[in-house]
Protein backbone atom coordinates (compact mmCIF):
# COMPACT_ATOMS: atom_id res chain seq x y z
CA UNK A 1 0.00 0.00 0.00
CA UNK A 2 1.55 3.43 -0.91
CA UNK A 3 2.13 5.63 1.97
CA UNK A 4 -0.38 9.01 1.89
CA UNK A 5 -0.83 12.33 4.09
CA UNK A 6 -3.86 13.56 4.88
CA UNK A 7 -3.99 17.37 6.70
CA UNK A 8 -6.05 16.74 10.41
CA UNK A 9 -7.71 20.03 11.42
CA UNK A 10 -9.24 20.41 14.60
CA UNK A 11 -12.16 23.14 14.85
CA UNK A 12 -13.84 25.16 17.96
CA UNK A 13 -16.77 23.51 18.36
CA UNK A 14 -17.82 23.70 14.64
CA UNK A 15 -15.98 20.82 12.66
CA UNK A 16 -19.75 19.96 11.13
CA UNK A 17 -20.02 23.13 9.80
CA UNK A 18 -16.53 23.60 8.48
CA UNK A 19 -16.99 19.75 6.67
CA UNK A 20 -19.87 20.29 5.10
CA UNK A 21 -18.37 23.54 3.42
CA UNK A 22 -15.75 21.85 2.10
CA UNK A 23 -17.96 18.81 1.25
CA UNK A 24 -19.38 21.58 -0.98
CA UNK A 25 -16.30 22.89 -2.57
CA UNK A 26 -14.64 19.53 -3.27
CA UNK A 27 -17.55 16.89 -3.45
CA UNK A 28 -16.41 13.59 -2.32
CA UNK A 29 -18.00 11.55 0.89
CA UNK A 30 -18.17 13.22 3.91
CA UNK A 31 -19.23 11.13 6.90
CA UNK A 32 -19.25 12.68 10.66
CA UNK A 33 -18.95 10.54 14.00
CA UNK A 34 -20.19 12.28 16.86
CA UNK A 35 -18.61 12.23 20.67
CA UNK A 36 -21.78 10.37 21.78
CA UNK A 37 -20.75 7.67 18.56
CA UNK A 38 -17.58 6.72 20.05
CA UNK A 39 -19.07 6.77 23.80
CA UNK A 40 -17.16 10.10 25.44
CA UNK A 41 -19.36 11.16 27.94
CA UNK A 42 -17.47 14.03 28.89
CA UNK A 43 -17.59 16.05 25.59
CA UNK A 44 -21.25 17.56 23.93
CA UNK A 45 -22.74 14.42 22.71
CA UNK A 46 -23.06 16.28 19.04
CA UNK A 47 -19.81 17.33 18.93
CA UNK A 48 -17.45 15.95 16.32
CA UNK A 49 -15.02 13.28 17.68
CA UNK A 50 -13.76 12.36 13.95
CA UNK A 51 -14.67 13.26 10.04
CA UNK A 52 -13.39 12.42 7.00
CA UNK A 53 -13.78 13.93 3.51
CA UNK A 54 -13.13 11.36 1.11
CA UNK A 55 -12.43 12.56 -2.38
CA UNK A 56 -10.66 10.80 -5.17
CA UNK A 57 -7.47 12.84 -4.71
CA UNK A 58 -7.35 13.81 -1.18
CA UNK A 59 -8.65 12.79 2.45
CA UNK A 60 -9.60 15.47 4.34
CA UNK A 61 -10.20 14.80 8.29
CA UNK A 62 -11.06 16.88 11.40
CA UNK A 63 -12.61 16.81 14.82
CA UNK A 64 -13.84 19.27 17.56
CA UNK A 65 -10.76 20.23 19.55
CA UNK A 66 -10.15 18.60 22.97
CA UNK A 67 -10.77 21.34 26.10
CA UNK A 68 -7.47 23.33 26.16
CA UNK A 69 -5.98 21.82 23.08
CA UNK A 70 -7.70 25.08 21.07
CA UNK A 71 -4.37 27.08 20.63
CA UNK A 72 -1.91 26.81 17.87
CA UNK A 73 1.40 24.90 19.11
CA UNK A 74 4.04 27.11 18.68
CA UNK A 75 2.87 30.20 17.19
CA UNK A 76 3.31 29.08 13.24
CA UNK A 77 1.53 28.79 10.56
CA UNK A 78 0.20 26.26 8.68
CA UNK A 79 -0.87 26.27 5.27
CA UNK A 80 -2.76 23.33 3.06
CA UNK A 81 -1.54 23.35 -0.64
CA UNK A 82 -3.41 22.72 -3.59
CA UNK A 83 -1.57 21.48 -7.14
CA UNK A 84 -2.58 20.26 -10.50
CA UNK A 85 -3.06 21.42 -14.07
CA UNK A 86 -6.47 22.05 -13.67
CA UNK A 87 -6.63 25.72 -13.82
CA UNK A 88 -10.74 25.94 -13.54
CA UNK A 89 -10.77 23.35 -10.94
CA UNK A 90 -8.40 24.67 -8.82
CA UNK A 91 -9.37 28.35 -9.77
CA UNK A 92 -12.72 27.61 -8.50
CA UNK A 93 -11.84 26.10 -5.34
CA UNK A 94 -9.65 29.07 -4.70
CA UNK A 95 -12.73 31.65 -5.12
CA UNK A 96 -14.98 29.03 -2.80
CA UNK A 97 -12.58 28.49 -0.39
CA UNK A 98 -11.59 32.65 0.15
CA UNK A 99 -15.41 33.23 0.13
CA UNK A 100 -16.26 34.62 3.69
CA UNK A 101 -12.13 34.37 4.65
CA UNK A 102 -9.55 36.92 3.32
CA UNK A 103 -7.28 36.42 0.31
CA UNK A 104 -3.53 37.13 1.09
CA UNK A 105 -2.28 36.78 -3.15
CA UNK A 106 -4.48 36.41 -5.65
CA UNK A 107 -4.30 33.62 -7.94
CA UNK A 108 -1.83 35.23 -10.57
CA UNK A 109 1.23 34.36 -12.55
CA UNK A 110 4.35 34.32 -10.50
CA UNK A 111 8.03 33.71 -11.62
CA UNK A 112 8.60 30.15 -10.88
CA UNK A 113 5.63 29.20 -13.85
CA UNK A 114 2.79 28.41 -11.71
CA UNK A 115 -0.05 30.25 -11.21
CA UNK A 116 0.13 31.27 -7.23
CA UNK A 117 -2.24 31.97 -4.50
CA UNK A 118 -3.05 32.20 -0.64
CA UNK A 119 -6.40 32.97 0.79
CA UNK A 120 -8.01 31.82 4.36
CA UNK A 121 -10.87 30.58 4.36
CA UNK A 122 -13.74 31.49 7.15
CA UNK A 123 -12.99 28.84 9.90
CA UNK A 124 -9.16 30.19 9.84
CA UNK A 125 -7.83 27.50 7.58
CA UNK A 126 -4.91 29.09 5.47
CA UNK A 127 -4.77 27.60 1.90
CA UNK A 128 -1.84 27.46 -0.96
CA UNK A 129 -3.24 26.63 -4.50
CA UNK A 130 -0.66 26.21 -7.40
CA UNK A 131 -2.07 25.78 -11.07
CA UNK A 132 0.73 24.25 -12.65
CA UNK A 133 1.47 24.53 -16.74
CA UNK A 134 0.10 21.20 -18.22
CA UNK A 135 3.17 18.93 -19.83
Amino acid sequence: MPVTMNPYLNFAGNTREAMEFYHSIFGGDLTVDTFETYGITDMPADGVMHAALVTPDFTLMASDAMPGAEATWGGTRNYICLGGTDEAQLAGWFTKLADGGNVGMPLEPQSWGATFGLCMDRYGIEWMVNVFPAS
